[in-house]
């Protein structure tokens, strides 16, 4: 076939194609991937911050209330003994009942440190946990700014390489009659992104199948300036 307005439209196709070819390109960065897999990795540890900070703060709370009960005993012994020792209790029953008491306090205040202790036993493996955990998703969170940055910069070619090529697809649709490059975007459109193709030998480049030989025979003794479409896929075929 001779140059042509059908050339120009294999043109157009050709870069119609790559355009299509770039932005799949950037919506399939592998960086991509690797983020979301990342998000994953990140929304876990997440979840497990959140579940030993709770244990955490369970403990911490209890933790708070034998403090606030060991200073109770505490200020309640120092009371009795500073009475026991000040001379304003003189009885011998009296003082036996004070004696009795503050040693009651001093064994609850033994019991109640024991129990703090066994908190912050259970707390420290917890906390080591936690800063290993945080240490992690910091690790994740820095990796991930790493590949936003690649991200982008790959975003950032490929957009140059679209827009080269949707100028270069605009010269050559100029050379193709309005009517024509119509049907082809409308074809195109239907038919995954593809809408003109070559007939070589008797196969149709579009859809790749075989048209039958009397067919394929009759469409190459037609005049290359006329319009003709595969009877298989419908598509626009230059011959």
């Amino acid at each position: 076939m001779t140059a042509g307005p059908f050339d120009a439209l294999l043109a157009v196709q050709e870069h119609d194609t790559h355009i299509n070819q770039l932005l799949h390109r950037q919506r399939t960065l592998p960086e991509h991937a690797a983020l979301e897999e990342l998000a994953a990795r990140r929304a876990a540890l997440g979840a497990r911050i959140d579940e030993l900070q709770g244990e955490i703060d369970l403990l911490a709370g209890r933790q708070l209330e034998l403090d606030e009960q060991i200073a109770m005993a505490a200020a309640r012994r120092h009371e009795l003994e500073r009475r026991m020792l000040g001379g304003a209790v003189t009885a011998s029953r009296d003082l036996q009942a004070l004696d009795a008491e503050v040693g009651h306090l001093a064994e609850r205040q033994a019991g109640l440190e024991a129990d703090a202790l066994v908190l912050l036993e259970a707390q420290e493996p917890l906390e080591s946990e936690l800063e290993e955990v945080r240490g992690a998703d910091a690790e994740l969170a820095d990796e991930g700014e790493r590949l936003r940055a690649a991200v982008a910069v790959a975003t950032a070619e490929i957009d140059e390489s679209i827009a080269a090529a949707r100028v270069a697809r605009q010269v050559a649709a100029a050379a193709v009659p309005e009517a024509l490059l119509a049907r082809y975007e409308q074809l195109r459109d239907h038919l995954g992104g593809v809408g003109v193709a070559r007939l070589v030998g008797d196969r149709c480049e579009g859809c790749h199948l075989t048209l039958p030989s009397m067919e394929a025979e009759r469409i190459r003794r037609l005049p290359v300036t006329e319009l003709v479409t595969c009877e298989q896929c419908g598509r626009l075929l230059v011959h």
